[in-house]
C-alpha cells in the first residue's frame, strides 16, 4: 500500500473559520470594486463544480491539456527524468495527473490543496491507481511557502501546476506565487505549468459562461460559501453570473452582478451594492509565447520547453529553477 500522510496547515479560529478566508472577503468587499481572490471559489462544493466544468463541451482547456499530456509522454520522461517527487499545486485531476505520473515514473506524489476533503479524496484515488507510489497529501494555502513532508526533503522536485490556474492571478500576484513555488520546491527543481493561449472572444466567453449553467453555479457557490462560513446574508437570488473579456489585460473576468440595490452583512460587518455593481471573483489571463516566458522569468523560472495542442489553444511549459546571478 502507498504511504499517505495528511499534513494540515490551514489556520482557523476557535469557531473553525479559515482566518485568511475571512480577512480576504472582508477586505475585498470593502473596496470600491468589490473582489474576492479566486482561490476561495474552491471549497469542496466549488472543487467538485470545477471538475464538472472540465467536462462541459464549451470548456476546451482540459481537453487540450490532456491531449498534450497524452501525446508528449516520452518527451516528458526524457526531459524530466525518473525519481522526482511530483508536487502538484492543487488536487490532481483524475485524468491529467495519472498521465504525467505514468510518463515519468516519480519517487513520490505530494498534492497540495486548500480544500481538505477534496484533497484527501483525490489523494486516495491516486493511491489506488498507483499502489506502489508514496502519496503525501498536504492541506495548505500554497500562495505561501509550504513545508513539504520530511520524506521528500532530499528528493529532487517537479512542480505540476496544470489548468492555466496561474492565469487566475494578476501579474504581480502570479510572480509572487511563482517565487513562492520556487521556495517550496528548492534548488534544482523543475516546474511543468499550463498556460491558456489568446484566441477568439466567442470561444473564450462560451468557456466561462456555458449553456448548461455549470460555471454560473460555480461562481454563485462563492456567495453561498460566504453566507455559510462567515455568517453572511448576501441575497443569492439578486446576483447574476457574468463573464467579460477585458482586452487591455488579455483576460476573461468573472463577476457576480447585483440585479437590484442590496444590503447585506458578513462576519458582523455591513455592506451595500447598487444595481449593476459587481463582486469580481476571478480572472483568467490568456498568454502568448513572450508573455508566458516573461512571467516565468520574473518568478525565478527559466523556460526550457513549450508544447501546444494540435489546435494551438493551450500550452504546457517546462521550466527549471533559475540559478541566482549577480550580473545581468
Amino acid at each position: 500500500m502507498a504511504s499517505k500522510t495528511g499534513l494540515k496547515l490551514v489556520t482557523r479560529d476557535n469557531g473553525g473559520v479559515d482566518i485568511a478566508f475571512r480577512a480576504d472577503v472582508l477586505a475585498g468587499l470593502a473596496q470600491a470594486q468589490k473582489a474576492v481572490p479566486a482561490r476561495w471559489l474552491y471549497d469542496d462544493a466549488g472543487s467538485q463544480l470545477f471538475e464538472d466544468i472540465t467536462q462541459i463541451p464549451e470548456y476546451y482547456p482540459t481537453r487540450a491539456e490532456t491531449e498534450i499530456l497524452q501525446r508528449r509522454g516520452k518527451e516528458f520522461a526524457q526531459l524530466i527524468g525518473p525519481d522526482r517527487a511530483v508536487v502538484e499545486f492543487g488536487s490532481g485531476s483524475s485524468v491529467k495527473t495519472p498521465l504525467l505520473l505514468r510518463a515519468i515514473n516519480p519517487a513520490a506524489y505530494v498534492p497540495l490543496d486548500i480544500s481538505g476533503d477534496f484533497l484527501r479524496a483525490a489523494a486516495d484515488d491516486l493511491a489506488v491507481k498507483f499502489p506502489g507510489l508514496p502519496v503525501y497529501p498536504v492541506e495548505a494555502d500554497f500562495m505561501r511557502k509550504v513545508a513539504l513532508p520530511d520524506a521528500v526533503a532530499q528528493i529532487p522536485k517537479l512542480g505540476f501546476f496544470p489548468g492555466s490556474t496561474i492565469g487566475n492571478l494578476v501579474a504581480r500576484t502570479a510572480v509572487d506565487l511563482l517565487r513562492t513555488m520556487r521556495e517550496t520546491l528548492g534548488e534544482g527543481s523543475q516546474l511543468l505549468i499550463g498556460m491558456d493561449l489568446i484566441k477568439d472572444r466567442q470561444t473564450l466567453r462560451a468557456a466561462y459562461d456555458d449553456a448548461g449553467g455549470v460555471t454560473r453555479a460555480f461562481n454563485l457557490n462563492l456567495a453561498r460559501r460566504i453566507n455559510r462560513e462567515l455568517d453572511g446574508t448576501i441575497p443569492l437570488g439578486q446576483l447574476r453570473h457574468e463573464a467579460r473579456w477585458n482586452d487591455e489585460f488579455a483576460r476573461i473576468e468573472m463577476h457576480l452582478v447585483a440585479q437590484a440595490d442590496m444590503k447585506f452583512a458578513v462576519s458582523g460587518r455591513d455592506f451595500a451594492m447598487r444595481k449593476g455593481d459587481s463582486i469580481h471573483t476571478e480572472n483568467s489571463h490568456k498568454f502568448g509565447k513572450r508573455s508566458s516566458a516573461t512571467l516565468l522569468l520574473a518568478g525565478g523560472w527559466t523556460p526550457t520547453r513549450r508544447w501546444t495542442d494540435t489546435s494551438q489553444r493551450f500550452s504546457l511549459i517546462l521550466a527549471e529553477a533559475t540559478i541566482p546571478r549577480s550580473a545581468p
